[in-house]
């Protein structure tokens, strides 16, 4: 188990984020949580406000290949594909690789990539339909914190059975009472959102053996509004 992190090539925000309680509401929470057309593809402040491909996960599948010394005899899972863009990345470097995605969302199956829809199911996070070790590599880039605790606990389980020991997730942490507030006031769908120790006691605790990179204030470039 080790901090890395596998988004290596994904561009950073040039500017600040600039974040205050009012700007992402209650209601914004409401309307993400469906995961439907407004939080891929409506409104900025009710998800991505466009979740369009733009070549923008090709590095980040090549650093992916590399780190992880994958082929085209690998097989990879990503829980919680969206649009299956970085699955599409992945077979056009490695047309041979087996590749499955799981998606929550109804919207984001129907408008998966068509080179990546057919392996691509409906599934929870925290129940993924496939037998003890069949992945050399499973990735998970947000699914876990945005489960209550328990079934993150579930999420990280299933890694650890599904996948053969490599794997790369994301989780909601931070350092400070602000770096916390500031986290906060930006997610839409992060449910626990832990200190970087709590989340390792976590990953402890499920004997969870992959990488894991921490979305703080910080890494995210969050500002408050004053």
């Amino acid at each position: 188990m080790r901090e890395y992190d596998a988004l290596t090539g994904y561009p950073e925000p040039n500017q600040p984020r600039v974040v205050h309680p009012n700007i992402r509401t209650i209601h914004n929470r409401i309307v993400a949580s469906y995961r439907g057309e407004e939080f891929y593809d409506g409104d900025r402040n009710n998800g991505y406000g466009g979740f369009r491909y733009d070549g923008r996960w090709a590095p980040v599948a090549k650093n992916m290949l590399e780190q992880y010394s994958l082929s085209g005899q690998s097989a990879i899972l990503q829980i919680g594909s969206d649009k299956g863009f970085l699955l599409h990345e992945f077979l056009q470097i490695c047309p041979d690789m087996k590749v499955r995605g799981t998606e929550v969302s109804d919207y984001a199956i129907e408008y998966t990539m068509p080179s990546v829809k057919s392996f691509v199911e409906q599934a929870p996070f925290t129940k993924l339909p496939f037998a003890d070790e069949e992945f050399d590599f499973i990735i998970a880039i947000g699914p876990v914190y945005s489960l209550n605790l328990p079934d993150a606990i579930k999420c990280l389980k299933e890694i650890q059975r599904a996948g053969r020991g490599k794997s790369f997730i994301t989780l909601g942490a931070y350092e400070t009472e602000e770096d916390f507030r500031l986290f906060r006031y930006w997610t839409l769908l992060g449910s626990t959102i832990l200190s970087k120790g709590d989340w390792i006691e976590v990953l402890n605790h499920v004997g969870y053996t992959g990488d894991y990179k921490f979305n703080t204030a910080r890494s995210l470039n969050l500002i408050e509004d004053n």
